[in-house]
């Protein structure tokens, strides 16, 4: 329930009432459970990296599947999430990424958010530079600005997500991102 706040609102605009609220106790309750606010935080940074981000990577390892049609899994697996109608729009991370730059976020829970985004950089890094099928396609030469790549597309997409964007809409970009990898043709007549 913390972590669907703090999804919603950022570490800055939730509030120990909305944190309360959700989760069916007072102050006193959280204190003695959590610690504080920035405990809580990091217990739900670490519970949606775990649970809801930690089902896409199956993808990227799926096997009897080519490379192209694993990293659509993935993408599409991510953007189906953060289009979802039963839970917040967009990526918790990328909520609370922005507020990390602010000198109003705890340093404990910048460093948690900040460690949460270098996971999926270090993830997307390793199998661009490891994966057997990406070697093969040369992938492994940039691998850590492909990671990059993909991250920046996620990241967008989380935006356009949360601004209420549907899924229907953004799809297509995903399309854009396999070929921005070359892992696609261009179709015949497309701009570049």
């Amino acid at each position: 329930a913390a972590m669907r706040v703090f999804w919603e609102k950022g570490y800055l605009g939730a509030s120990m009432a909305d944190l309360t609220a959700a989760m069916g106790i007072n102050k006193p309750s959280l204190y003695a459970a959590f610690g504080n606010k920035e405990a809580l935080f990091q217990q739900a940074a670490a519970h949606y990296n775990t649970h809801y981000n930690g089902p896409h990577v199956e993808h990227l390892n799926a096997s009897g599947r080519s490379l192209e049609e694993r990293l659509n899994g993935y993408l599409t697996s991510v953007l189906a999430a953060q289009c979802a109608p039963d839970q917040p729009k967009g990526c918790f991370i990328a909520v609370c990424l922005g507020e990390a730059a602010s000198d109003c976020m705890p340093q404990e829970a910048r460093r948690t958010i900040m460690n949460a985004s270098a996971s999926a950089f270090d993830v997307l890094t390793q199998f661009f530079a490891t994966d057997r099928d990406a070697r093969r396609a040369g992938l492994h030469h940039d691998a850590e600005q492909h990671a990059t790549y993909l991250v920046a597309l996620l990241h967008g997409l989380a935006s356009l997500a949360r601004s209420g964007k549907p899924f229907a809409t953004l799809a297509p970009v995903v399309d854009a991102g396999l070929i921005g990898l070359g892992l696609r043709p261009r179709e015949a007549g497309a701009s570049a």
